[in-house]
This record gives C-alpha cells, sequence and structure tokens, in this order.
C-alpha cells in the first residue's frame, strides 16, 4: 500500500519507519516542503514531497500535524483520500478551543469540517509515538495491542483496519466519528497499551465531563 503523510514529527516519522519496515510505500511532507526533508528521506529510505504531491501518492493519508495547523491544509488535494487524522487537542499548544471544551464537537469532526471532501478516520492519535515501533505483535498473538478507531465511512475504517494489521496492531472500532471523544486526550484510553478487551473498556468507561491528570498517560 501506498502511505502519504502529511506531518513530519514524532508521529508522522515513526509511522513511517513501521510502515516501510512492512513493505509499504511512503511519501512524507510537510508545510515547509520537500527541502526541508532531505536528512528525513535518507534516514527512512522514503520519498518526499509537498503536501499536495504526499496526498496525491497515498492509497492512504496519515494527516500528523499539530491541530492547530489543520486550519492551513488546502481542501482540495483531500477529496476523495482515506485520512487518518492522528491529531489531539492541547490547548497549551493550540489556545483554548471553546467548541472543544465544551465538548460541543471533537477534534477529528472539526478535521472533516475542515477536509470536507475527505473520507476521515480518527486513528494513530492515542498511542505515543515511543510505542508505535515497539508494541507491534503478529496476528494472534496473546496480548496484542489494540487501537482506536472512529470515523463515519465504514468501507474506509474497513481499510484502515487491515492496514493497522499488517503493522502489527488489532483494532477496536468505536462508532461514528462523533465517538472520537472517547479516546481523545485524558480519556481512560488515550495512549495507554490495552488489548482488545481492555481497549473495548476503557473507551466504555469514557466520560466527557471527566479527564485524566495532565500527563498522566505518559508516566
Amino acid at each position: 500500500m501506498k502511505i502519504g503523510i502529511v506531518g513530519a514529527g514524532f508521529i508522522g516519522r515513526a509511522v513511517a519507519r513501521l510502515a516501510i519496515a512492512n513493505g509499504h510505500e511512503v511519501m512524507i511532507s510537510n508545510s515547509r516542503g520537500p527541502k526541508s526533508l532531505m536528512s528525513t528521506m535518507i534516514a527512512l529510505k522514503c520519498a518526499v514531497g509537498t503536501v499536495a504531491e504526499a496526498v496525491a501518492f497515498g492509497d492512504v493519508v496519515l494527516l500528523a500535524v499539530p491541530f492547530s495547523s489543520i486550519e492551513d491544509l488546502a481542501p482540495a488535494p483531500f477529496a476523495g483520500k482515506i485520512v487518518m487524522d492522528a491529531g489531539n487537542y492541547y490547548p497549551q499548544r493550540d489556545g483554548d478551543i471553546p467548541a472543544l471544551d465544551a465538548h460541543e464537537t471533537t477534534t477529528s469532526e472539526m478535521a472533516a469540517a475542515q477536509l470536507p471532501g475527505a473520507r476521515i478516520v480518527k486513528a494513530w492519535n492515542a498511542i505515543l509515538e515511543k510505542d508505535i515501533e515497539v508494541d507491534t505483535r503478529p496476528a494472534g498473538a496473546a496480548g496484542r495491542r489494540a487501537l482506536p478507531i472512529a470515523g463515519d465511512d465504514a468501507e474506509a475504517k474497513r481499510i484502515v483496519t487491515g492496514l493497522f494489521d499488517t503493522l502489527g496492531y488489532d483494532v477496536v472500532d468505536a462508532g461514528a466519528l462523533a465517538e472520537g471523544w472517547r479516546f481523545e486526550r485524558a480519556r481512560p484510553a488515550y495512549c495507554v497499551r490495552f488489548d482488545v478487551a481492555g481497549l473495548n473498556a476503557a473507551l466504555a468507561e469514557a466520560d466527557a465531563g471527566a479527564a485524566l491528570a495532565e500527563g498522566s498517560w505518559r508516566s
């Protein structure tokens, strides 16, 4: 599979390495352009391009940019594309967003509004970058880590689930994109290792009005 990656930070690079190690083709991009990614291209042995080129390249696209940067993305290149949205809202980085603070919407619903033609699947947001390459296990392995997804496009979720399986993860479908709040920052399922049963329990435990202590998921 060809994977286009928008965002060359920790998450984007970690997913790129994992995908390449499992036989997928990758093109990575950032807002500064491919000339700024020459060392990344050499280190990862991947292709680099503009954001539009990476999106066009991918059978599936990973969106891994700071949440506040989503509003800078041009919607047109994403039309019709399956987009794995790894974004998270951190007020200290992104500024206060009242609609999110009031639980009126979710991060991925806001991404979908910015990219109205994209087939958004919330994915890759609930795992720490340092765990992406080390927590993988073969299909059927005991205790295989499960990662949550959410989305409104059943076919897009099926394709993303298949990709995750090739990369060494089980998947739990949390439902529609509006249910993505269940594994946003500071929820019980956020960045904690669970198998399928444990992840289902953590998603069910989520309370929109209650948040975990900031940074507790890194301990």
